[in-house]
């Protein structure tokens, strides 16, 4: 993993070093402190300006070599669009953006944080910072040899704040939860012959370091729990499946009922018996972006110390097709003693999740259980990469989400649930199938999951075309997202978590 844009935060009154960065609008102003850092260059800005026909618009840039009048290296204007058109959510984009226009030979930068209207606040500026931080990330572990211009971008990236100590105490909150999504990533990343269950799970134990209690279930704790579904669908592999639970204690009252996040966690899938075709089968190795989530998440929380008690669980198996590999037509049993009858070996994930999702609605009666998965191609068809699947017996809980999404840019789009999909999914041989043909393929999954949810307020959400392989924006351009980390870490800090 190359992480390799370090933040620190100094006052405006400092010297700039190697790049200087500052923000415009379509006004071509410039804040107070920018100014003062500008001077003597005003009017080869505007020649340069003028010449590359720059306006400040929304993602434009101003990028000047040696610029006369300034003792620094290079000069970068960003443009933010309209005057005062700037909202909260933007931030964290505005540090993305400038950062990917710096390119892999900057060392040094210096960010000045603030508009033509004046200073950032400390949130808004450590909003910055962690923009440039995710943006900064690359996979490049298995290169032996990189050309110049796919090379990471290291630098340490200097915050020219109007307060220091209150950014630095902002930031603290969003460095870790930075840091959350970088594990999610660097996890969808990996190829599955080095992630496959039993490290992954080793990898998700090292939460441990910061006070979450890890309990990792092998075969023989799960064929005696009765998790059949699961164990079905690892049964083929060489690797053995796991089931990793991660506790958060946060709360000050420590018998408070936690949240709960349940993780699909599928290392490689070939479709099992029902192999999927050969073009992109590569990209199975991402079929455990959901896990990787909640084990980011976890992350997240217990690093910001988050005043809240939760609950990681995440099933953990590869789907391969030997001769020991469960076949269309069987009938498994799951945890809570319902059978599911297999139509489709490809259909698997929801197989994992269904175990799960019992063990926790039953052993710890949660607030609220939220899945992630990349569970279904039908999600993509119908929503593309822009929003992840919502489903949900909870309106507040959706709406909730709906929210979190909007603020963070993890968007969700709420799909139906009724009886007339759920009776789709009865089976003629067992309880239910766990495929019922082409149409509503991603809504027939989810009825299925809801039958092991019991009474807990629950959403699934379905993350196929934005947990791996989504288009890049300004905050990433890895092939692992990381989706879903900043959204549940937002849905806990603004209802879930006692107030500071």
């Amino acid at each position: 993993m190359t992480d390799a844009v370090k933040v620190g935060f100094v006052p405006f009154s400092t010297a700039p070093k190697g790049v200087l960065v500052v923000f415009t609008d379509e006004s071509m102003k410039f804040g107070p402190a920018s100014r003062k850092l500008l001077a003597g260059a005003e009017n080869s800005i505007k020649r340069a300006a003028l010449a590359a026909e720059f306006k400040g618009k929304s993602g434009s840039a101003l990028d000047l070599l040696a610029p006369q009048g300034l003792k620094v290296g290079r000069l970068i204007i960003a443009g933010t669009g309209k005057a005062g058109s700037v909202k909260e959510e933007d931030f964290i984009k505005l540090g993305g953006a400038v950062t990917g226009k710096l390119g892999s030979s900057a060392s040094a930068v210096t960010l000045v944080a603030e508009l033509p209207s004046g200073a950032m606040k400390p949130h808004q500026a450590a909003n910055v910072a962690a923009g440039a931080r995710l943006r900064g990330y690359k996979f490049d572990r298995y290169k032996t040899k990189t050309k110049d211009k796919d090379k990471a971008l290291v630098a340490q990236v200097s915050v020219a704040v109007a307060d220091v100590a209150a950014t630095r105490k902002a930031f603290t909150r969003d460095a870790n939860i930075v840091d959350g999504v970088l594990l999610a990533r660097e996890l969808v990343n990996e190829p599955p012959n080095v992630l496959f269950p039993a490290e992954f799970a080793r990898r998700a134990a090292q939460l441990r370091k910061l006070g979450v209690q890890v309990d990792i279930l092998d075969v023989k704790a799960m064929t005696k729990l009765g998790m059949g579904a699961l164990l079905g669908v690892s049964q083929g592999s060489y690797h053995e499946g796991r089931m990793v639970v991660m506790r958060w204690n946060g709360a000050a009252n420590k018998a408070d009922k936690p949240v709960a996040f349940v993780g699909k966690g599928v290392c490689f899938d070939t479709g099992g018996i029902s192999i999927k075709p050969a073009g992109s089968m590569e990209d199975m190795k991402g079929d455990m972006a959901g896990a990787a989530c909640v084990v980011g998440l976890m992350h997240a929380l217990a690093g910001r110390k988050a005043k809240v008690n939760a609950i990681g669980a995440i099933g953990i198996v590869e789907n391969m097709p030997d001769g020991n590999a469960q076949r269309p037509g069987d009938i498994v049993t799951t945890m809570s003693g319902q059978t599911i009858e297999i139509i489709n070996t490809d259909a698997e994930g929801r197989l994992v999740l269904a175990d799960v999702l019992w063990y926790v609605a039953q052993k710890y009666k949660p607030k609220f259980m939220i899945d992630l998965a990349t569970l279904t191609g039908a999600i993509m068809v119908a929503l593309g990469t822009e929003y992840a699947g919502l489903f949900s017996n909870n309106d507040q809980l959706s709406e909730r989400l709906s929210k979190s999404g909007a603020a963070t840019g993890e968007r969700v789009w709420r799909m139906p649930l009724g009886p007339e999909y759920d009776k789709q999914i009865d089976s003629k041989f067992a309880d239910m199938k766990n495929a019922a043909g082409r149409w509503g393929g991603s809504i027939t999954a989810a009825q299925l999951l809801q039958r092991f949810v019991d009474d807990v307020p629950w959403a699934h959400l379905d993350i196929a075309g934005t947990g791996m392989g989504a288009p890049s924006n300004d905050i990433n351009t890895s092939w692992g997202s990381g989706y879903g980390v900043r959204l549940l870490d937002h849905l806990v800090a603004e209802h879930y978590e006692a107030k500071r």
